[in-house]
Parts: structure tokens; sequence; C-alpha cells
């Protein structure tokens, strides 16, 4: 085998790997890219669930407010919210602590919740707002709320695409001379968005 059909095969397969890598998360993104151009023309009903409830005075007792004004909720208050509630917030979310009341926020992608606590009386209240899988999505494509696994793979996955793109071009320039429109294709894909941006972008 010459160098040059080795070096062709393997620029073929670094290209087809990677599509395929990238084959459902471009169409994801790509989707998305489409809903969030258009989401005020998209009709939401978000659905609010609210909670109240009382933390039973033995697992308030448990309960020490920190000196700091933001930390974690302490260990017997998670596990009392994960067993009596389904309420699973993350042992590292910070809460907000002032005046004998924990305040913790817990945003999500497609929408948000939040929950108080009174430290005296016990008194505990949740609401969660859903917006929907569209507005999931579309948080999913922005990274919102979606935490440090996520945003690895929007990393990876950019990475990927950049590997399909180079390899594309690399392969392009390969068989141009026997596609005259190979360049100006290419050239046409970078000047329709600079025109846009010149013009219509202010």
């Amino acid at each position: 085998m010459s160098s040059s059909s080795w070096h062709l095969g393997t620029l073929r397969q670094w290209h087809w790997v990677s599509s395929a890598v990238c084959l459902v998360g471009l169409a994801l993104f790509s989707f998305t890219g489409i809903t969030l151009n258009h989401a005020a023309s998209i009709p939401t009903t978000p659905r609010v669930q609210e909670v109240e409830a009382v933390v039973p005075a033995a697992v308030l007792a448990q309960v020490e407010a920190p000196e700091a004004a933001e930390a974690p909720l302490p260990a017997p208050l998670l596990d009392w919210l994960s067993a009596e509630l389904d309420l699973h917030p993350r042992n590292s979310a910070q809460a907000e602590w002032d005046d004998g009341e924990v305040y913790l926020a817990l945003p999500r992608p497609g929408g948000d919740a939040w929950l108080s606590i009174d430290l005296e009386s016990g008194e505990l209240f949740y609401e969660r707002t859903d917006r929907g899988w569209i507005s999931y999505l579309n948080d999913l494509h922005k990274g919102r709320d979606t935490g440090v696994a996520w945003r690895w793979f929007i990393d990876v996955f950019a990475v990927a695409c950049f590997v399909f793109s180079i390899t594309g071009l690399l392969l392009l320039q390969r068989d141009a001379r026997n596609r005259p429109m190979t360049w100006p294709s290419v050239a046409l894909g970078l000047v329709i968005p600079l025109v846009l941006v010149i013009l219509f972008i202010h």
C-alpha cells in the first residue's frame, strides 16, 4: 500500500468515525437551533407543582445554621427530603441561610425549582416549574443548569465536530480537481453568514 493510499484511508476513517459520533448530537443541536430561534412562537404552558410540609423537630434539632451565608444542607435534612418528599438536592448545592430561614435554589433544564424552610417552625415550601420538553431540549443546547457531565459531553462533541469538519475539508481538497464547484461552495458557506452579519446584525 502506498503512502498516499494509507493517508487517504486514515483520513476517511477519521471522517466517518467522527461523523458517526456526531450524528445524533448534530441532529439534536440542529433541531434545538430552530426551536431556540423561534422560541417566542412556540406556545408553552408551564406546569407548577407546590408542596407544603413540616420538617420534624427531631430532624430540625440536627440542623445548625452555619456561620457562612451560603452552605450546603446538612445530611440529616437531605436524607429526610429524599425519604419523605422524594427531593434529591445535590450534596454540594449551596443554600442561603438567613434569619432563621434556609432557601435552596434548584435550577434544572426545562424548568426551575426552589424550597425554603423555616428553621424554627419547620414549615417547608417547595415549588417546581416544568416548561415542557421543548424547553428542556433548548436548555440542553445551551448547557443551562445541566451539570458537569453534560458540559463535558458538549466539549467532547465540539471536538468531534471539529475533527469531522477538518477531515471533510481535507477530503474536499483531495477531490477538488475533479469537482470545480468545490471551493465556490465552500466559499459560499463563509460568505453568506458574513454578509448577513455585516448587513443585518447591528
